[in-house]
């Protein structure tokens, strides 16, 4: 399997967990994000050392609290790339609607190229109103459990979001690009420039090496419009059965788009939180603040619906799951080195797949405990999977 590691970071909080205090009531200093910034880098060294294939950063904005303090990823990973050897470096992921989308190509051309190839694209439509509506001019937001009546807010993502991939894929693969849309076009008409209109737009830099797309994808709609586009589909936080309802509608839409029967690990992903420790509940014991701090987090952000209820249905938006809740889903797993490869296995052979990604920095944990949690999957969990 291609192994990967998905960091939020997150500064470390000594007070993690569930109950006080509420997440707007912590303000972390500049200083203390930078540090988690450093320890976010240098934990990007320790999985190139561990052999890991893929890194993942993040995209965030405006967050005091600390959750996620890296505000662009791929800016980040020019620096990792510089000071790792073969690790393959992405954000999870660039928010789109928040960049002019000839930006975003540009920034990230310049980073896959400086780094030898080893750029992912990582895209996806944003969690956060307070992020999204301050760093675009489209007034373009997203909806949420926290704003369930913004529901035309996310109409407006998903569709501003489509035109600017359609963007970056024009100007990343073409030696001349426009586009005319319902929200952008390239380029602005009427520009004079050296005695003639501008016709065209040639983005430069652009990639020398082959690049890839991968897509956050949590709703129907998106797990249809990533096989259509060949986006590389990324599925994290959801009941398994629901997964594997995504992972082959996946692959019957690539079908039908484009005649071809993909085997049944290609082009997907499965992200996986993780607790490895000596006895299980030693890594209950450890994992439980951190759980329950993401929850705190995430939970009015209606990252729920992705739990199965009773009924075999998505519980309504808003759950915030105790551990033995998320246990149960297997969404983390947790325990002894064997009990978290069996979980691994149970999903191998559920899906068939080879992208497995996880998550070892549960929120507010040291940076040492990302750190030991890499090594340990990769040299105790990993050799008893199939």
């Amino acid at each position: 399997m291609k192994l990967g590691a998905f960091f939020f970071g997150g500064v470390e909080m000594p007070d993690a967990g569930a109950g006080a205090p509420h997440p707007l009531d912590r303000r972390y200093s500049n200083d203390t994000c930078w540090d988690a910034t450093l320890k976010y880098i240098k934990a990007a060294q320790v999985a190139d050392r561990l052999g890991f294939d893929s890194f993942w950063t993040t995209e965030h904005h405006f967050q005091y609290e600390g959750y996620e303090v890296i505000p662009n990823g791929t800016l980040i990973a020019a620096w990792i790339a510089a000071h790792t050897k073969t690790l393959r470096i992405g954000c999870m992921t660039n928010v789109v609607p928040q960049w002019n989308p000839l930006r975003l190509a540009e920034d990230f051309a310049t980073m896959h190229n400086l780094s030898g190839g080893r750029g992912i694209l990582g895209v996806g439509r944003g969690t956060v109103p307070r992020e999204i509506l301050h760093l675009n001019d489209k007034h373009v937001s997203i909806g949420s459990h926290d704003n369930p009546d913004k529901a035309a807010d996310d109409v407006l993502n998903r569709d501003v979001y489509e035109e600017s991939m359609e963007i970056i894929r024009r100007a990343l693969d073409n030696e001349t690009f426009s586009f005319k849309g319902k929200h952008f076009e390239l380029p602005v008409p009427g520009i004079p420039d050296r005695g003639t209109d501008v016709k065209e737009l040639t983005l430069v830099p652009r990639p020398v090496y082959p690049y890839e797309i991968w897509q956050a994808a949590t709703t129907p709609p998106t797990v249809d419009y990533c096989p259509k586009h060949q986006h590389g589909a990324v599925f994290w936080n959801q009941h398994p059965t629901f997964i594997k309802q995504m992972w082959d509608r996946y692959g019957e839409v690539y079908q039908q788009t484009h005649g071809v029967t993909l085997a049944p690990h290609e082009k997907r992903m499965l992200v996986l939180s993780v607790r490895v420790e000596d006895t299980h509940d030693e890594a209950m014991r450890t994992a439980r603040n951190g759980h329950d701090e993401f929850w705190k987090f995430l939970g009015p952000y209606g990252w729920s619906r992705g739990y199965m209820g009773e009924d075999g249905k998505p519980v309504p938006a808003g759950l915030i799951p105790t551990l033995e809740q998320s246990m149960d889903q297997k969404t983390i797993l947790v325990g002894s080195p064997e009990e978290v490869a069996e979980g691994v296995q149970f999903y191998r052979d559920l899906l068939g797949m080879e992208y497995l990604t996880i998550y070892p920095h549960l929120v507010g944990d040291p940076y040492s405990k990302a750190e030991e949690q890499m090594e340990r999957f990769a040299t105790e969990v990993m050799p008893l999977v199939k």
